[in-house]
């Protein structure tokens, strides 16, 4: 009887994994609101509430320098120059909006912020709570055209832009109704792009300023500082 000698098998040797770890690419567009985006928490309304009174007190300081014989001799010749000041009237609609992100915020920041300036004593009074309106429904319809989805800079700007033509028809029959339609076509056009560049661009850094310094944690423009510096 013969045998065989069988060969021994040597083990498999199994070769080392490698793992590699990817990099995360930095997230595209804009974040929006937590949540059901009608579902206001309490946080939102708080601040909110405290960006349109700061702004409210800001269009107060604003309303000295725009009224001013500066600002006349600036514009004097060619009065639809005026526009080019208006700007800043805009800005709290473009910051709330970006800031809370919910249908509403953009609205409620401008027409609060135009209620403190009347409660403090501004040249309008009443008549500075319909242009808080206005200027609050521009904006907001900016955001409404984007969903509620983008909040970037063009997002901005474009809010910016939009919170000036109804307060220019407005004016066109306030404070604006003894000048030729041409001027008057020429003023709100000239509303419109001061809008877009100081409202808007201007509220955007103003928005990243503040998350950037850490006042805004609770709100998707601060995840989307902190989401950068992870990077």
């Amino acid at each position: 009887m013969s045998t065989t000698n069988t060969p021994a098998t040597s083990a498999s040797t199994t070769p080392p994994t490698t793992t590699t770890t990817a990099s995360t690419p930095p997230r595209r567009g804009s974040l929006r609101a937590s949540g059901a985006l009608w579902g206001w928490r309490t946080v939102d309304l708080l601040t909110v509430t405290f960006l349109a009174v700061a702004f409210g007190v800001a269009y107060w300081g604003y309303d000295a320098f725009y009224n001013s014989p500066f600002i006349a001799g600036l514009s004097f010749g060619f009065q639809p120059l005026w526009g080019l000041f208006a700007g800043p009237w805009f800005i709290a609609g473009v910051v709330g909006g970006l800031v809370i992100r919910r249908p509403g915020a953009a609205l409620f920041c401008e027409f609060v912020a135009a209620l403190v300036a009347m409660l403090i004593g501004n040249t309008y009074g009443a008549s500075g709570l319909l242009s808080g309106l206005l200027q609050g429904l521009g904006a907001e319809v900016a955001f409404l055209v984007l969903g509620y989805g983008g909040f970037g800079l063009l997002a901005a700007a474009l809010a910016g832009g939009l919170a000036a033509p109804l307060e220019a028809v407005y004016e066109w029959f306030t404070w604006t109704k003894d000048w030729s339609f041409p001027w008057k076509l020429a003023y709100g056009g000239i509303m419109v792009v001061s809008g877009v560049v100081i409202a808007g661009v201007g509220g955007w850094l103003l928005t990243r300023a503040l998350a950037v310094a850490g006042g805004l944690g609770a709100f998707p423009a601060g995840q989307e500082v902190r989401e950068r510096g992870a990077v």
